[in-house]
């Protein structure tokens, strides 16, 4: 029997898990999957996924790519899925993919969003979605400080230390800040993301907000390529995957105005 490749689009909270990539001696997203999706398809089931996302970080759009013999109807999947998984994890959409497709590889861009809960008392709500900081933040600094991180730059100062030698330079093809009350949601699209580098720019971007990095210092640590000279790391329930773009959609890539993070989640 012909193998199929299929394309799964899969939305999980990452509270309660050690991230996407399957773990040695943790709980991961991605075994969640293979080993509770397999009775669906009759084997063992290999997944590979877009991202491997932190512990306790969240998707709304991660896609995986797998390969099976399984005859199911990928329009069938999301429904039967949904009572073979746990609560805090969905297929939202299936379908079949050329066998060259390939969840990582093929993607052309990247869209994460980041929250804030800024000048507010500290609540056991919400707090496994958002940063709760209780200091008010400057949003004006920190809208000024995002025009620095567009384009295409060596994001060395925006890497975990440790983390594999990777090429460091990154585009950023639209990135800023929505304010709906307390709320502060950071949007960020490019074609590819260091190791933390997402949460270690909101950590710098907070500082800003802070007053405790003026502007002018955040565009120099840009050029610096020196993470020892950056702020401390944003924590992880904060950040979403949001979407993965495998073609482009200019109007969705480049420009994150209209989106509502109420409409996302």
């Amino acid at each position: 029997m012909t193998a199929r490749r299929l394309k799964l689009t899969v939305a999980y909270d990452g509270s309660a898990y050690h991230g996407f990539q399957r773990q040695q001696n943790a709980l991961a997203v991605q075994q969640v999957l293979e080993e509770r999706l397999a009775p669906l398809f009759g084997h063992q089931l290999r997944m590979t996924g877009a991202g491997r996302t932190d512990t306790g970080v969240h998707a709304w759009g991660q896609t995986v790519h797998f390969d099976t013999e399984g005859r199911i109807p990928a329009e069938r999947i999301p429904r039967a899925a949904r009572g073979m998984l746990p609560a805090d994890i969905a297929v939202v959409a299936a379908e079949d993919a050329d066998t060259s497709f390939h969840a990582r590889r093929s993607a052309v861009a990247k869209r994460y969003l980041y929250r804030l809960r800024h000048d507010a008392p500290e609540s056991p709500f919400g707090r496994h979605y958002a940063w709760m900081v209780t200091k008010k933040l400057d949003v004006a600094a920190m809208e000024k400080a995002t025009e620095y991180i567009l384009g295409q730059h060596d994001f060395s100062s925006f890497r975990a230390v440790g983390s594999a030698p990777v090429q460091p330079v990154r585009t950023i093809f639209s990135a800023g800040w929505q304010a709906e009350g307390n709320l502060l949601t950071f949007h960020v699209c490019g074609d590819g993301f260091l190791y933390h580098m997402v949460r270690n720019l909101v950590g710098a971007f907070a500082a800003v907000g802070r007053g405790e990095l003026l502007v002018d210092e955040f565009a120099a640590l840009v050029k610096a390529k020196d993470r020892s000279l950056a702020p401390p790391t944003a924590p992880p329930q904060g950040l979403f995957l949001q979407k993965i773009f495998y073609q482009w959609a200019k109007n969705e890539i480049y420009f994150f105005q209209g989106i509502d993070s109420r409409d996302v989640f």
